[in-house]
C-alpha cells in the first residue's frame, strides 16, 4: 500500500479532568500506541468550587503537544444543583465508599459530559470516547458504574451518523491499580491535581485525598504533592 493509499486514522477523545486517573488513562492510552497527534483532549469547567484540575491538564497537555480544548459551561452549574462539589455545601471528609461521600455527587455530570464529547468527536471525526472512570467510583457514582458505561456506549454508537464508542480501560481496576500502571510507566504524579479543595496545598482529608493517599501506600510510593496534614 502507497503512502497515498494508507488510511486515514482517527482521532480518540480524552476527556481529561487533570486528575490522577486521567492522567494515567492519557499515557496509558498513548503507551498502547495512540499518537499524541491522535488524540485530543477536553477538559471542561462545569461549576466546581476551583479549576486547580483544569490548570494541571492544560500544562501537561501543552508540554506533550496534545490538541486541548477547555471548554466553560459553568453556565449549567444552577441545573446540576446539590452537590458539595458545586454548591455552597461543605466538602465531606473521610473515604470515598463512605456514605458521606454521596454528596459529591454532581447530577447527570458523565451523562452530560460524555455527550459533548461525542458530539466533540463527531466534528472531529473521532470513533472513540475516552475516560477514567475505576472501581473505586462503583460505590458513590452511578455514572461511573459498567452499567451505566454499557448503556452510554450502545446509546452514543447509534445518536449520529456516525458511530462513537464510550471506552473506560479502567472501569474494573481500583485507584490502587491504576496507580500501579502509572508507576510501571514512570509517571510523575506532581503533574495532577485530586483534592476536592483548590487551595495552596492538597487538604489530605476529603474523600479523593484519602483515595489517592491510599493508592500510594499500598504501591509503596510517597505522592510527590504536599498536603496541608
Amino acid at each position: 500500500m502507497t503512502q497515498s493509499q494508507t488510511p486515514h486514522k482517527k482521532k480518540a477523545i480524552l476527556i481529561y479532568s487533570g486528575g490522577m486517573d486521567s492522567f494515567t488513562l492519557l499515557h496509558h492510552i498513548l503507551d498502547q500506541g495512540l499518537a499524541v497527534n491522535e488524540i485530543a483532549a477536553l477538559t471542561f469547567n462545569y461549576g466546581q468550587k476551583h479549576v486547580k484540575e483544569v490548570e494541571f491538564a492544560r500544562r501537561v497537555c501543552e508540554a506533550l503537544g496534545i490538541q486541548h480544548k477547555v471548554v466553560d459551561i459553568s453556565a449549567i452549574n444552577s441545573l446540576m444543583g446539590g452537590s458539595s462539589l458545586t454548591d455552597d455545601i461543605e466538602i465531606p471528609e473521610g473515604h470515598y465508599e463512605a456514605d458521606n461521600m454521596q454528596s459529591t455527587v454532581v447530577p447527570n455530570r458523565n451523562m452530560i459530559l460524555l455527550s459533548m464529547a461525542v458530539a466533540y468527536a463527531v466534528s472531529l471525526e473521532a470513533d472513540k470516547v475516552y475516560y477514567g472512570a475505576h472501581s473505586g467510583d462503583h460505590a458513590i457514582y452511578p455514572d461511573c458504574r459498567p452499567e451505566f458505561v454499557q448503556k452510554m456506549d450502545e446509546v452514543c454508537r447509534i445518536a449520529n451518523y456516525q458511530s462513537v464508542s464510550i471506552d473506560t480501560p479502567f472501569i474494573h481496576m481500583s485507584k490502587i491499580e491504576i496507580l500501579t500502571r502509572g508507576v510501571n510507566l514512570g509517571l510523575d504524579y506532581s503533574q495532577t491535581w485530586t483534592c476536592y479543595n483548590g487551595r495552596e496545598h492538597a487538604c489530605g482529608k476529603c474523600g479523593a485525598c484519602v483515595e489517592r493517599l491510599e493508592a500510594f501506600t499500598e504501591n509503596g510510593q510517597t505522592d510527590p504533592l504536599t498536603y496541608e496534614s
